[in-house]
């Protein structure tokens, strides 16, 4: 049988502390929670984080006085006051991400809540420094220009989702390995300190995708789940008692690096059998335009042969990478996202669930393979959660589930 996605109700992070002189992480955890869970009564969130209510009122005031909670409307209930709930500023907080693709980079400006305000894309035929940085340079001035003086205070910084050692890409993605090899040194906090003064963040691509969708996605619901982002290169993330977890080498869910065996027989990795990029060269090998691929919006219509048997190939590979990491670790859920329409994504997940059903899998309860629900934007999304998640969230696996 295969599984399908239980409905889970979103889980709380965890509790907080009373003690004097940690009022930056109860802070912090008050806003996860509203981030996780929506806005609540102060009332609530207390007995939810384990602190008294005057801790909670005390912390809610100041960061209403700080621009960064708004007020619901009155809940009224059988007896007493009505309950006033908070919930985070749509305003609070902005931030710009940036992702670098090795076809297209996507820039947007994102609000507290997630939502994107704007957004902008740039395509090439391999990314060269210059190209991102004047696309990055001309997007920020073009998002300032569009808020008030006092929304572009509310910018909390850049992030930069980049692929892992873009430079040693260069045959596949058709690139002269010398101009690839500019990034090997790329400093990118010096690069963008010259025309902007917000501070960087930079994380590796799919960690970053994988970080939207633990924020905005179905990390809501579960708490412990392996993610794969199909890109030009398969990549992933893990995340572990609701936080991305990337190891002492940021290996962590670098899934794309997973042993597999390839369709003629051959070892390989599971970015050799799982990619878009092998769409990519079997639409240029019947003439096709690849670049149709990455073009918004997207169509994917007209190519219904080769799409099939990309899909056939990858559900099967899949299935083998998640019941290996299952394995290692009892994730409750993998997810399946990437850079395609919504309708690809389903048919992927779908012929994974059935293909991971007729695997061996002795001595294994079989994962909930589901779909990811923050799509081809979940890099850029990722990129811009960085500053907001640095700044105003809690990362619970460095010690929330502890406290």
């Amino acid at each position: 049988m295969v599984n399908v996605a239980r409905q889970v109700e979103a889980r709380s992070p965890s509790s907080g502390v009373n003690q004097q002189g940690v009022r930056d992480h109860n802070e912090r955890l008050l806003l996860s929670m509203m981030q996780r869970l929506g806005p609540h009564a102060g009332s609530d969130l207390a007995k939810m984080a384990n602190l008294s209510p005057q801790t909670v009122s005390v912390i809610l005031r100041g960061l209403e006085n700080d621009g960064l909670l708004a007020r619901g409307e009155p809940q009224r209930g059988k007896v007493g006051k009505p309950s006033i709930p908070m919930g985070l500023a749509a305003d609070g907080v902005l931030s710009i991400g940036l992702k670098i693709g090795r076809r297209s980079a996507d820039l947007v400006l994102m609000d507290f809540l997630g939502n994107l305000r704007s957004q902008l894309q740039t395509t090439y035929r391999y990314p060269m420094p210059e190209t991102v940085f004047g696309f990055l340079r001309a997007g920020i001035a073009s998002f300032q220009a569009s808020l008030s003086r006092a929304q572009v205070n509310r910018i909390a910084g850049i992030g930069i989702a980049k692929p892992f050692e873009i430079w040693n890409w260069s045959e596949t993605i058709g690139a002269p390995a010398e101009d690839l090899d500019q990034w090997r040194d790329i400093n990118f906090a010096e690069q963008i300190g010259q025309f902007s003064a917000l501070p960087v963040f930079v994380e590796n691509d799919a960690t970053a995708a994988c970080r939207a969708e633990h924020i905005f996605g179905k990390g809501r619901e579960f708490r412990d789940f392996a993610y794969f982002f199909v890109g030009s290169f398969i990549g992933g993330g893990v995340v572990l008692n609701h936080s991305v977890f990337e190891g002492i080498h940021g290996n962590a869910g670098a899934f794309g690096s997973l042993p597999t065996r390839l369709a003629d027989g051959r070892n390989g990795q599971l970015l050799d059998s799982a990619s878009l990029f092998l769409l990519e060269a079997a639409l240029a090998d019947v003439g096709l335009e690849p670049s149709r691929l990455w073009a918004q919006p997207q169509d994917w219509t007209g190519f219904p042969d080769q799409l099939e048997a990309w899909i056939e190939q990858a559900a099967q590979s899949l299935a083998y990478a998640a019941l290996t990491i299952c394995a290692v670790i009892d994730f409750e859920a993998i997810v399946i996202d990437g850079a395609f329409p919504t309708i690809v994504r389903d048919r992927l997940v779908r012929r994974t669930q059935e293909a991971v059903s007729v695997l061996d899998s002795r001595g294994l309860a079989l994962p909930h393979i589901i779909g990811g629900k923050t799509g081809g934007n979940a890099r850029a999304i990722g990129a811009a959660s960085g500053p907001v998640f640095s700044q105003y969230l809690l990362n619970t696996h460095a010690g929330l589930a502890s406290a």
